[in-house]
């Protein structure tokens, strides 16, 4: 059995080809192919598939171009860095702007903000109802106290008048003659011609109509008073505003907007806040009976308007912000201080007499403090520590460090070092640069602790150091003045 072959299912027998019937629908098993199906071949082994092969020629690329540009980097860097390089190489004396230390008088300044406020801003508004038919000023003009303003129509007011008058003439010569009633009631009774009770009668009625005739005399008056109403003139002596009403409108007392705004103007005041701190300073000059100079500048603080004085202080100390409020007049002569304008002031308290003065340019703040770079006798600088006094926004008093006739550094002193060579190109050109842009900057806002706001070439405006600079000039990053180390960056 077998050697005999197996039959499949749905083949025929060669002994019985009948037995088994051959069916169309069985399908062959999955695990057999067809044999119509064609044979995929498996790729060769050393051939990649092509989506690796491009994968791989772009990270080629990426390569390439990564050390192509590495290299046009490095180029670049020691290209524009040559051998030696640094803002200190040896390239010969530096170039530097000087000034000499001064013996003189530094005042105490205190540097505040404030705003321009009328001694008198008065709204003027009706006191009578009416018909505005006149106005006497032009919008803008100065005017002086009892100056005409205004008329409202008078006429209602004046028939008023005329009947409180008609009136008062009636009330009167009804007292006239009860007065003489009186007279003869008098002399009647002395007779015992008539009664006594006629009298005390006839004495009630002069007494009512005295007090008849005092009414319409006080009602004659108010309407004198209301024709004054209608003739309307400035309560101060002022500018003139705006006008709110023009002619021909019907004006009353209850209007809030009124007709015109007068504002006194010459004199004004600033009113400016003082920190609590600097008040002392302030009472002890006032209480010493002293006049204290204060000086009005504009916004930018680039021009002064206008000199005045100190007049009142006052009664207490805002505990919101620490601040005292004080009032400082000034005559306007040229009217330059406009209401509400914002200003800087400019208030001296004191003077500090013979003490020394640099420019604010040649201070210099780093790892060891405030300092400047003081020029010696061999053409060299070194840094030389200095404490500062009060500082007016120009110049700054010296207290410890420097003596008279001292030559400072004020320009260039960002390209300087302990020990550096210099080359003075012109004396005192520091200083004038400084008081030239001097009245642009805001100057230190404490009493008698104000500092300099640099000015080296170089620098960035309000006394910054370029990108890459210590501040104030100082030696690079991690150098002291002195050529030590520093641990980290002062000012």
């Amino acid at each position: 059995m077998d050697d005999q072959p197996r039959r499949g299912y749905g083949q025929p027998s060669s002994d019985n080809p009948a037995a088994v019937p051959v069916r169309d629908d069985v399908r062959p098993l999955e695990h057999e192919p067809a044999e119509t199906e064609p044979r995929r071949e498996p790729p060769p082994f050393d051939e990649p598939p092509p989506r690796r092969r491009s994968l791989l020629r772009r990270f080629l690329w990426l390569v390439l171009l990564a050390i192509v540009i590495a290299a046009i980097v490095w180029w670049v860097k020691h290209r524009q860095q040559p051998a030696g390089g640094g803002r200190f190489v040896n390239t010969g004396p530096m170039p530097v702007g000087t000034a000499t230390v001064e013996k003189g008088d530094m005042p105490i300044v205190d540097n505040e903000l404030g705003t321009v406020t009328p001694l008198a801003t008065v709204t003027v508004q009706t006191q009578i109802n009416g018909q505005l038919v006149e106005v006497g000023f032009t919008e803008g003009q100065m005017v002086n106290k009892g100056d005409f303003l205004a008329q409202i129509d008078p006429r209602p007011y004046q028939v008023a008048l005329e009947q409180a008058q008609g009136q008062l003439a009636k009330d009167q010569a009804a007292l006239a003659d009860a007065e003489l009633d009186l007279k003869r009631y008098q002399t009647l009774v002395a007779q015992n011609a008539i009664a006594k009770q006629t009298l005390d009668t006839q004495v009630a009625t002069v007494a009512q109509d005295k007090g008849t005739v005092q009414t319409d005399q006080a009602q004659v008056d108010a309407q004198k008073l209301n024709l004054v109403y209608c003739h309307i003139i400035s309560p101060v002596s002022g500018r003139v505003g705006l006008r709110q009403v023009d002619p021909g409108n019907y004006i009353q007392t209850s209007s809030t907007t009124g007709i015109v705004v007068v504002t006194e103007v010459q004199p004004i005041s600033v009113i400016f806040t003082l920190p609590e701190d600097s008040l002392q300073a302030v009472l002890d000059q006032v209480h010493a009976g002293q006049t204290l100079k204060a000086v009005a500048l504009d916004r930018t603080g680039n021009k002064a308007i206008e000199t005045g004085q100190l007049s009142t202080i006052d009664n207490q100390i805002d505990t919101t912000t620490g601040t005292v409020k004080l009032r400082a007049t000034f005559p306007n002569a040229k009217l330059d201080l406009f209401p509400n304008q914002f200003v800087n002031i400019k208030l001296t308290v004191d003077t500090l007499k013979g003490t020394n003065i640099v420019p604010d340019s040649a201070i210099q703040r780093g790892a060891p403090g405030t300092f400047v770079y003081l020029v010696k006798s061999d053409q060299t600088v070194t840094a030389q520590p200095v404490t500062l006094g009060p500082d007016d926004g120009t110049k700054v008093a010296v207290t410890k460090g420097l003596n008279p006739g001292d030559v400072v550094v004020t320009d260039g002193a960002d390209r300087l070092k302990d020990g550096a060579k210099v080359a003075v190109t012109e004396k005192g050109a520091g200083q004038g640069a400084q008081q030239s842009k001097q009245p642009g900057q805001q100057p230190s806002a404490q009493h008698g602790h104000g500092h300099g706001q640099g000015g080296g070439q170089g620098q960035a405006p309000g006394g910054q150091a370029p990108a890459g600079q210590a501040p104030g000039g100082l030696a690079p990053a991690g150098q002291a003045p002195g050529g030590q180390p520093a641990g980290s960056s002062g000012g």
